[in-house]
């Protein structure tokens, strides 16, 4: 049977990553609502554009081509941002995945620096790694976004280069043009030690993160 993306439920002790349905709407529109000072390069919904956000997002898990999530914030029971599995690749056969990347990831501003992202990060990339087997996870920022390439790196991936006129460009006053992709990623080789670095990130006192791991990891 060929390999359907489809991202379980995944737990952690501060976060949930639930795959995200529209009853989830009413918390994101409460979360991209906060300080959006932070999401200059990343897709974020605005008012009246989260229904909206959702349907395309679920339209492009209906092709086959996302797994997209909600990041629940375990102590409040919110969802406070969106992340996803994204462009599996089949290298060797159908039924075997060997590669996914991670991104349209975003936070609200109050769950930026809480520890969220990191163990948003380890939960997907454990999955990928451990029960996909896939040989490379990768994620891709636009190549500008100077803190989300720090907080990439913070992640435990590995800058390979920039890919030029790669993707959409999703900054304000930027419809229609493209933008050069910085691209990172961790392999299967890698991931032992990006976990045990992970783990001992997690384990840190919540809202402690330093602050190029503060702001949202944009695709």
């Amino acid at each position: 049977m060929a390999f359907a993306l489809e991202g379980p439920v995944l737990e952690g002790t501060r976060v949930r990553l639930e795959p995200l349905e529209h009853r989830h709407a009413r918390d994101l529109l409460r979360a991209a609502g906060e300080d959006r000072g932070s999401y200059g390069f990343t897709w974020v919904p605005g008012p009246g554009e989260v229904e909206g956000y959702i349907d395309a997002q679920l339209a492009r898990a209906a092709a086959g081509k996302l797994s997209p999530y909600a990041q629940v914030d375990r102590a409040s029971g919110r969802a406070v941002g969106a992340t996803a599995y994204w462009e599996p690749r089949h290298w060797l056969d159908e039924d075997t995945l060997s590669a996914i990347e991670v991104g349209f990831t975003w936070l609200a501003a109050s769950a930026q620096g809480s520890g969220i992202n990191a163990e948003a990060k380890y939960l997907l990339f454990r999955h990928a790694f451990e029960v996909w087997g896939v040989a490379r996870v990768d994620l891709k920022t636009d190549a500008r976004n100077s803190r989300s390439r720090a907080a990439i790196e913070a992640a435990g991936a590995r800058f390979e280069g920039v890919l030029r006129n790669w993707s959409r460009s999703w900054a304000p006053g930027e419809d229609g043009r493209l933008r050069d992709s910085a691209v990172f990623s961790i392999t299967a080789d890698e991931w032992p030690d990006v976990r045990a670095r992970l783990e001992e990130r997690i384990a840190r006192p919540r809202g402690s993160e330093r602050p190029e791991a503060r702001l949202p990891v944009g695709s």
